[in-house]
């Protein structure tokens, strides 16, 4: 048998969940990604001094690898400069 708090229980809504109701798919606002780090600017010679050079030709030849990235890296030079002293390693070779 039913009594009336059982017809009560039935009448109510269900308690409103902790979760906010989702609205339509485009509707919720949208994860920014974050911004990676920056990287530092390098100042790069463009011109040879005579330590620089000296170095190029007494290291250079003794590297596994020897890219314009690499010379431009370990001897702080510009990228164009470190091309055309690879091109002159090879004619001296």
């Amino acid at each position: 048998m039913l009594c009336a708090t059982d017809l009560d229980r039935k009448d109510k809504a269900p308690p409103p969940s902790s979760k906010p109701a989702k609205s339509g798919g485009g509707k919720q606002k949208k994860n920014k990604w974050s911004r990676g780090g920056q990287k530092e600017k390098v100042n790069n010679m463009v011109l040879f001094d005579q330590g620089t050079n000296d170095k190029l030709l007494s290291e250079a030849p003794k590297y596994k690898l020897i890219t314009p990235s690499i010379l431009s890296d370990y001897l702080r030079i510009s990228g164009s400069l470190a091309r055309r002293e690879i091109k002159k390693l090879m004619a001296r070779a």
